[in-house]
């Protein structure tokens, strides 16, 4: 019982910082990157579609993108979905394909995108913090039901503080690399 709410607690853990590395994904940076455009949705005969499932998207050199759609009739609604997504992106097409232009970034741009990664950091945390309450909180109920003695509860919420002080770690180290990337 008690492995079982170590590994569950562990998971939860691993998904938070899945969920940070995500957000990550969606600050953009100096360089181009074709994760800029994973929440661009775009009408596919009716269905909201992700980018990458109806074109191809690469990065032919650090400041561009470009977005080589399967079928030529959806450019102009790939260039609206960008222009409605938020990102602040501007597309352009040849005909054949779409082209984004990543202008760079003001420092006034990047110190704002570093408050924002930092955001993302301290939510992570507060949900990884949640999961070792919620685990604590599992063992004491198993010591009160007389399920676990004393000292393996003990142990076990020793184990939950050295999964959660290994994983807020990792999240600031995720943070460092990123607000790295920003800054540059």
């Amino acid at each position: 019982m008690a492995d079982t709410i170590l590994k569950e607690a562990e998971q939860k853990m691993k998904n938070s910082l899945a969920v940070l590395k995500k957000d990550f994904d969606s600050i953009r940076t100096g360089r181009a990157s074709v994760s800029l455009l994973d929440t661009v949705q775009v009408s596919y005969y009716g269905t909201p579609t992700a980018l990458s499932h109806i074109g191809t998207l690469s990065t032919p050199d650090p400041q561009t993108i470009t977005i080589t759609p399967w079928e030529k009739p959806l450019i102009p609604d790939i260039e609206k979905a960008i222009m409605n997504a938020g990102l602040g992106l501007n597309p352009s097409n040849d005909g054949d394909m779409i082209r984004i232009n990543i202008p760079p970034l003001t420092e006034e741009r990047r110190k704002e995108l570093s408050k924002l990664a930092k955001k993302y950091t301290e939510d992570a945390k507060i949900s990884i913090r949640n999961v070792r309450r919620d685990a604590n909180e599992k063992f004491k109920n198993l010591e009160k039901n007389g399920d676990i003695s004393e000292d393996d509860c003990k142990r076990n919420q020793d184990s939950v503080q050295k999964i959660t002080d290994k994983t807020i770690q990792n999240a600031e180290t995720l943070y460092k690399r990123k607000d790295t990337e920003i800054m540059e």
